[in-house]
């Protein structure tokens, strides 16, 4: 577990980064992120659709675990920000049927390639939604929150 500072006066346990990768549709006025796309993938188990998140390793910092999440989950590569953008929970699954309630720190990522191979790709799918669409496609609630405000 590390801990992040959100903003001047918040800070908060996280258990795992994600990265949000984006990009910015070229000649549309990006009024209000109207002009953004999210790249989602699928869960391994469920098929959900979600951000790339995982467990931050050893000499990690959230950032770079998010960056490397991206890559190994959907492919993605590009700018990754500094500062997480915020913050949700999820209750992660364990196979004996007990539940852990984790923190993910979520870090925009703003996408300037995808790999046509990457090491995830026969396990989860990958799409790009426009913002609203990706913010309804997922099932957390802080999570969809922070798509629909997103804004690039």
């Amino acid at each position: 577990m590390i801990v992040i500072k959100l903003s001047l006066w918040h800070w908060w346990r996280m258990d795992q980064a994600a990265a949000l990768p984006f990009r910015v549709l070229p000649g549309v006025a990006n009024i209000g992120g109207d002009a953004i796309d999210i790249l989602l993938v699928t869960s391994r188990d469920t098929g959900r659709w979600v951000l790339p998140k995982g467990n931050i390793e050893d000499g990690e910092c959230g950032p770079r675990a998010a960056a490397r999440e991206a890559m190994e989950e959907a492919g993605a590569r590009g700018t990754i920000a500094d500062s997480a953008l915020g913050i949700y929970r999820y209750a992660k699954r364990a196979t004996d049927g007990s539940a852990n309630d984790l923190t993910v720190a979520v870090f925009p990522l703003r996408v300037d390639d995808l790999a046509a191979d990457w090491p995830e790709r026969s396990k989860r799918e990958r799409r790009w939604f426009p913002r609203r669409e990706a913010a309804l496609a997922v099932d957390e609630g802080d999570l969809q929150t922070l798509l629909a405000n997103f804004v690039g």
